[in-house]
Parts: C-alpha cells; sequence; structure tokens
C-alpha cells in the first residue's frame, strides 16, 4: 500500500531521555507496520550506526541518519524528502532528551528536527515509579515549545494495569493527549545493550527474532492503527513551524561533481563484516555516485584482498574479534603489501585499530594489521564522545589545507604509543578529542586513518576525494602492466 498523495506522512519518536526506550518501541512500531503491508521509510537523528541498523533490519530498507549539525538544512530536508518518496509513512527515530542539543538554543536537538521537517512528534515516556509526575512532564514539554506538534504519548515500562491507569488518567486531565499504548516493563534478553545503546544488530546471533519480539511488543501494547492515523491526519492539518535560526557556522552545499561515465570505474574495497560493520548509506552511494563500483572485503573471512584500486574500512568493534583478526595474518600482511605499494586507504575508527600494530585486551596483546605505528588499548569509559570540528593544518591525500570538516568520535579505545616520526596529523581538532594532544587524521603515504566519522552529503570532498585517488592508483597499474 502506498500514499497516492505527494506529503507522505512522518512521524518523531521522542523521549523525555537517553535511555528512555524509544529505540526498541520505535522498531516495534516500524516492524509491525511493515507486516501490515505499510512500506515504512526509517530514519534515525543524529550521529548513530547501532540504532540505525535495527531501524533498517525492522524496516527491510536502508536506515538514513538525519543530522544538522554534520549537514545543512537543505540537506536534512533533501535526504527526508528523497528516502521516504514512495513509501506510506516514514519514521524517524530521535535521540537522548527531546530538547537536547550543542547549545543552551537545543539547536540539532529532536525538537528542532521535527519542527525543520514539519513532522508530529509521539513522545515515549519512562513511567517508572511515576504516576502524576508523568503529566508534569509531559505538560511541560507541551508548553516549553508551543510550536511543537505532540501528537501523543507511549508510556514505557508501567508496572501493571492498576499504574497504567493513574497514568492515563492524569495525562488525560491535565495534558489532553492521546495515549496510543502503555508497554510493561521487559528484561534485557532481547535486546542487550553495550557502548551507550543497543548490540550492533551484526553482532546479535538471534537479530530477527529480537525484531520480530519487538513487533510482538508494539502489537499487544500499542494501538497501531490508531497512531497510523494520527499521523496521517496531523499531516494534512499541520502548518509549517519554524525551526531556530541556525547560528552555527553556514555549511556550503557544493553541487555535485561531474562524473565521466565513459571512464573505467574505480574499485573500492569496503571492508565489511561483524567487526567493521558502521557505515552510512550516504557514505557508500556517494562513493557510488562518483563512479565507483563497490567491493564487500572480510578480513574475518579472507586471506587476499581482491585487486582494488582504494579501500575505506569504516568503525565497529574490531574488540570482540581481536583474536580472529589477530590470527588471520595472511590477510594482514597482503594489506601492509599493498598500503606499501601506495593503495589508498582511508579507515574510521575501528579501521584506524586494525591499522595499528596491536590491540591490548585485559592484558592480552594482540597483533593488527601492522600497517601503522600506533599500539591501542582500550578503556571501560568512553575517551572520545560526540560531535567533533577539525581544521585541516597539514597538506595531505585527502583534505585541503584550511578546510573545516564536521564530523563525530565514539571510541572506547586509547592510544598506547604512537610514532608521529612515521606520519603526520591532517587535523587540528577545534571540538572533540581526536587521536592524541588535540590532533587527528595521522596519514602516512597514501593512508589516512582518523577517530572523526564524517556523514558524505556535510563534507562532498571526503568521497571525491577517494575516487581521486583511487584514480591515481589505477592509472600507475595500468601504465605497469
Amino acid at each position: 500500500m502506498q500514499q497516492t498523495n505527494q506529503k507522505i506522512p512522518g512521524l518523531v519518536v521522542a523521549g523525555l531521555r537517553g535511555g528512555a526506550g524509544k529505540t526498541v518501541i520505535s522498531l516495534g512500531i516500524a516492524a509491525a507496520w511493515r507486516q501490515s503491508d505499510l512500506a515504512v521509510a526509517p530514519f534515525k537523528k543524529g550521529p548513530d550506526y547501532i540504532d540505525a541498523g535495527w531501524l533498517s533490519l525492522a524496516a527491510g530498507r536502508p536506515c538514513y541518519n538525519l543530522d544538522t549539525y554534520l549537514c545543512a538544512d537543505s540537506q536534512v530536508q533533501e535526504s527526508y524528502s528523497t528516502h521516504s518518496k514512495n513509501c506510506d509513512i516514514a519514521l524517524v527515530e530521535g535521540n537522548r532528551g527531546l530538547f537536547d542539543g550543542i547549545d543552551i538554543q537545543g539547536r540539532t536537538s529532536t525538537a528542532e528536527l521535527a519542527k525543520l521537517l514539519n513532522l508530529p512528534l509521539l513522545l515515549v515516556v519512562d513511567c517508572t515509579k511515576s504516576t502524576r509526575t508523568i503529566a508534569a512532564l509531559i505538560l511541560g514539554c507541551m508548553h516549553f515549545d508551543p510550536d511543537l506538534d505532540i501528537v501523543g504519548v507511549i508510556l514505557n515500562r508501567v508496572a501493571g494495569k492498576r499504574h497504567e491507569n493513574k497514568v492515563r488518567d492524569n495525562i488525560k486531565q491535565f495534558c489532553n493527549l492521546p495515549v496510543f499504548g502503555a508497554v510493561p516493563k521487559l528484561g534485557s534478553r532481547d535486546f542487550p545493550e553495550r557502548h551507550m545503546g543497543l548490540v550492533p544488530m551484526a553482532e546479535h546471533a538471534l537479530s530477527m527474532d529480537s525484531v520480530a519480539a519487538a513487533e510482538r511488543v508494539a502489537r499487544a501494547s500499542i494501538d497501531l492503527d490508531w497512531l497510523y492515523r494520527a499521523c496521517v491526519e496531523s499531516t494534512n492539518r499541520v502548518t509549517p513551524k519554524k525551526p531556530l535560526p541556525a547560528k552555527l557556522p553556514h555549511l556550503r552545499v557544493p553541487p555535485p561533481p561531474a562524473v565521466d561515465h565513459g571512464a573505467k570505474r574505480p574499485k573500492i574495497g569496503i571492508i565489511r563484516d561483524s567487526a567493521f560493520q558502521f557505515y552510512y548509506p550516504d557514505n557508500l552511494e556517494a562513493l557510488e555516485a562518483l563512479g565507483a563500483e563497490l567491493c564487500y572485503i572480510s578480513p574475518l573471512r579472507e586471506s587476499r584482498i581482491p585487486l582494488v584500486d582504494a579501500i575505506y574500512m569504516g568503525g565497529g568493534f574490531p574488540e570482540t574479534h581481536a583474536a580472529q583478526l589477530s590470527a588471520n595474518t595472511a590477510f594482514s600482511e597482503n594489506l601492509r603489501l599493498l598500503a606499501a605499494r601506495g593503495l589508498p586507504i582511508y579507515a574510521e575508527c575501528g579501521g584506524f585499530i586494525f591499522l595499528g600494530q596491536s590491540l591490548t585486551l585485559e592484558g592480552v596483546v594482540y597483533p593488527m594489521a601492522g600497517v601503522l605505528p600506533v599500539r591501542f588499548g582500550l578503556s571501560k569509559r568512553p575517551v572520545g564522545h560526540g560531535y567533533t570540528q577539525v581544521r585541516v593544518v597539514e597538506e595531505n591525500p585527502y583534505f585541503k589545507q584550511g578546510e573545516v570538516i564536521r564530523g563525530h568520535e565514539f571510541r572506547y579505545s586509547t592510544v598506547l604509543e604512537i610514532d608521529q616520526t612515521q606520519g603526520a596529523m591532517a587535523f587540528s581538532m577545534e571540538r572533540g578529542k581526536g587521536i592524541i594532544n588535540g590532533l587527528d587524521g595521522f596519514f602516512t603515504n597514501r593512508v589516512f586513518a582518523t577517530y572523526t566519522h564524517i556523514l558524505a552529503p556535510g563534507t562532498p570532498a571526503w568521497a571525491e576525494a577517494i575516487l581521486n585517488q583511487a584514480r591515481i592508483y589505477q592509472s600507475r597499474q595500468e601504465c605497469n602492466f
């Protein structure tokens, strides 16, 4: 079933804080609507790989990230419009608390995204040990920003029918908002949490069972038909709301570069398996849009790297696969040889760790690929977490000097040792942690490694640079034959 009108109904699922349960509820709603023959376009607000992976599995289509810090407002609107086209409904999962952003004005918050996209909000409220206070919290949100269209509420972690009825009565009395459902307290068996979010879907052996469990919870606890009708009605009646004027430095949206369709397509190797799974669909699609052919490679399963013109290594959790990665010495030797021959390699976070000399976990040293002179350890707490802004201060193969790039970092790894005499740091951190001493972007020859993740629409020079380096390598290889 698909909407015939041009305006697709949409919904932003928001919470009053992180950990309120909006991810599992979003998964359940998306999966249940999908099983009801609705085409659901999933989105995740902010920089997030894990929740986005689960939402993609639940909806049966790629989940795109919407981030007004990493991208211009117009790019966010374009992404939403493009990727919800021909669907019946769009579901956007927010992050953190509804009004939480990077500054006191709440810019980059879920609330501002809802207004930017002109979408209604569904509040997921954790009712643990609370009754009347829940109505006060919801009423506070309604008055804090009257421009928001809060379409209704889902109660989460209710202790029983008596508890549920008390909360419902107070919301009806003081807020006059629909309560679309009440979800009981759930255990962590179906959705174990790690690293400040759900376990990555690729690491969850029973991922489809977990999504099915979320769907059962949604069907049993939420009036899904009523919620869908409310979204349709809200879409038809709502007037555009103005988000806060952006006071962040302006993000320029450059035109896409021309592609020579007659040229041989460079082949880009994507290191992707359960150890390296953090890739934005936008990034991979940006490479393809510029003419790249993508080739997926697993250092967990393969001993050699196929013929490629460049490699893109995304993030992940190599620490959970350290022994297996370390044991695959043939792959590491092949990677070192190709790097020495000038193969362009761009690595983010987990990929950076794999390029290093070793990873030490609980006193055990696991040799890594040995491409870069860096040794890593692991902390029990995040070492770098949040948005970043870097300035390019060193000439390098991928970014122009003076360029300012926005990204994000999320790492538990620590740099135990790094030999900076064997490379250089391209980035000076204007916001964020980086690798060491306020610097990031370690590079040597055509290998570039960073803790800063970027989203391609906001940094289009990234994909262009990788393709450029791949074509240079490709032409050199052809000259050698």
